[in-house]
């Protein structure tokens, strides 16, 4: 018999947990279709000769990652907006995330960036460019790992609704899309070469950030209710306009601004924990940070 102090368990069968509901699997399908193209673009480039179908193959496979992106987020929001979450979306999804933001742009950096024919760099890197993006690829699946664990229906004390506006970590579509727009910086900048020592320590940097229990933001509590100003609806339009002109290097700003937020403002939280009188209240914001997914 249940103890009524127990948690009821979310699921009445093993059936109801593995339900294929078909809006947010079929986002999930698009999200791993994506990866996948991806990865078949960097192994095309990888083998062409001409310069231009290089550039050509890798954007493609660029813009292939970013949609994976705009899948992934569709999934969820459609799975909680019909109140249709099972347990094998829920693995599907991450399935298809390691692929489409662990196994592509991993596969990316190795071809482009770290590889051993890459002149960029000093035979170390070129020696070591295979373990960086194996780090970075290990970190997306380790991260996957404990976003399922620490949302289990199986654990006491999570509720079946429960929709947190941080994540605990970078999320790996924020980390695929930061290097997926990286290697779009670096086949329109001819200056690119100049950066090349900074790009193994900023990968190895998202990966870490990837397992780290730094919050940013999910952007969850965004959806069809939401309201806001008519002159922060018309900067947010006009943002869509600037990134889309200069897509070239404003998805890398984009993305570049997001991880540093995140990281910024756990580093001001922190300071203001380790500075805060024993008798001052926590703020709200410090408080939503320790219920962080």
């Amino acid at each position: 018999m249940t103890s009524p102090h127990e948690p009821r368990p979310r699921y009445k069968d093993v059936h109801e947990a593995a339900r294929i509901y078909f809006l947010p699997n079929l986002a999930t399908a698009g999200n791993l279709f994506f990866g996948f193209v991806a990865m078949i673009l960097c192994i095309r480039a990888r083998y062409v000769v001409a310069d231009e179908q290089v550039d050509q193959y890798y954007t493609q496979a660029v813009w292939c990652i970013l949609l994976a992106a705009v899948c992934d987020t569709l999934d969820g929001r459609l799975a909680r907006f019909g109140g249709r979450e099972s347990l094998f979306g829920k693995e599907f999804d991450s399935i298809a995330d390691t692929v489409s933001f662990g196994v592509a742009p991993a596969l990316m950096v190795f071809f482009l960036i770290l590889g051993p024919s890459s002149y960029w760099y000093s035979d170390f890197f070129r020696e070591a460019g295979w373990f960086i993006g194996y780090i970075y690829l290990l970190c997306v699946a380790v991260r996957l790992a404990r976003f399922n664990v620490l949302t289990s229906p199986l654990l006491p004390g999570v509720a079946s609704d429960a929709v947190t506006k941080d994540f605990m970590g970078l999320p790996s579509p924020a980390a695929a899309g930061f290097v997926a727009s990286l290697v779009l910086v670096l086949l329109h900048w001819d200056e690119a070469h100049r950066w090349a020592l900074v790009l193994p320590p900023l990968l190895l940097l998202v990966a870490f950030l990837m397992v780290s229990n730094i919050p940013y933001p999910s952007f969850k509590h965004i959806g069809w209710q939401t309201q806001t100003h008519a002159r922060s609806f018309i900067l947010f339009v006009v943002l869509i306009a600037v990134v889309i002109l200069f897509r070239e290097f404003s998805f890398a700003i984009l993305f570049l601004s997001y991880i540093f937020y995140g990281l910024g403002r756990h580093l001001r939280r922190t300071w203001r924990k380790r500075h805060r009188p024993p008798n001052e209240p926590v703020p709200p914001d410090e408080v939503e940070e320790e219920d962080a997914f």
